[in-house]
């Protein structure tokens, strides 16, 4: 999918950005914006897109973006209830502290991270503690705190080897405004269907275009064909419900849109390498599990 560019607003009395939300669906289209992103997800569960990487995302999880690194999240409403997502995001541009910053011999790591942010880093461990210490105080810091604050996360995050990397390449395309409508309404389509079967007659109809023409474009566009987006879709979902630990693994086949349960063995071990059962007991710490 083709991202729109998102231009992130600034007030002129500050030169990055902090927003503390509630309450929140992540509704925005799959887009990009010239700062880093750094995304601390309090409360809330769904799926989230970053470059060409589909996951689930829960409570507590800690990612810094890269600039111009595709992304959004969507919440599952039926997971994180009325009160919605709570959300604090730092958003900030590479030389938000002057031009030569960065080329200070004492800040020569820095541009290493910034390379390294370029495909999504999930930062774990002590270093996650640290830095979400940090950026509850900066919500209600101002002037030299701020930076300070800032300052100290930047630290922490570049020293630190605790975290994983999101995506396999950084995916960037920019694009015109019928593009991203066009692919924004098919993306919006298939998370809203994906539980059924949806068939490509359908997925082209939403784009506009013949079954043909709608393959080619979507490979174009995505570097993948539709199904393999679906069927990504479908394990993300999964994964979820795993480790919720609710319900059986031959309940989630279904629920998920698999129409058998070899099948949906086969797609899962594809794309995440493992069986469900060896995620489940990588995932949580249960002597016995559902299946």
């Amino acid at each position: 999918m083709k991202p729109y560019f998102h231009r992130v607003p600034l007030e002129v009395q500050n030169s990055f950005t902090v927003r503390h939300e509630k309450n929140t669906a992540f509704g925005t289209l799959w887009h990009y914006h010239a700062e880093l992103e750094l995304h601390y997800l309090v409360k809330g569960r769904g799926v989230r897109f970053i470059g060409d990487n589909i996951s689930s995302f829960s409570d507590g999880e800690l990612i810094l973006l890269g600039e111009n690194l595709p992304h959004t999240w969507r919440a599952d409403p039926h997971v994180s209830g009325e009160d919605g997502v709570e959300v604090i995001i730092i958003q900030f541009l590479t030389d938000c502290l002057g031009n030569g910053f960065t080329q200070l011999p004492e800040t020569y790591l820095l541009p290493k991270l910034y390379e390294k942010a370029r495909k999504g880093m999930v930062i774990l461990g002590e270093a996650r503690e640290q830095v979400i210490k940090f950026m509850h105080q900066m919500v209600d810091a101002k002037g030299l705190d701020r930076i300070l604050l800032l300052l100290s996360i930047l630290k922490v995050v570049s020293e630190t080897e605790e975290w994983s990397g999101v995506s396999a390449s950084h995916v960037f395309h920019k694009s015109n405004d019928s593009e991203t409508l066009r692919l924004n309404n098919v993306y919006e389509f298939t998370v809203a269907n994906f539980k059924r079967n949806i068939s490509l007659e359908e997925a082209a109809s939403v784009a506009n275009l013949s079954v043909t023409s709608f393959c080619r474009y979507f490979k174009m566009m995505t570097r993948k064909t539709y199904n393999d987006f679906l069927v990504e879709l479908r394990i993300s979902h999964s994964c979820r419900l795993l480790v919720e630990n609710k319900i059986t693994t031959e309940v989630i086949c279904y629920e998920c849109g698999f129409n058998n349960v070899s099948n949906f063995y086969r797609h899962f071990k594809k794309v995440t390498g493992i069986t469900p059962l060896e995620y489940k007991r990588r995932f949580l710490n249960f002597s016995e599990v559902k299946f």
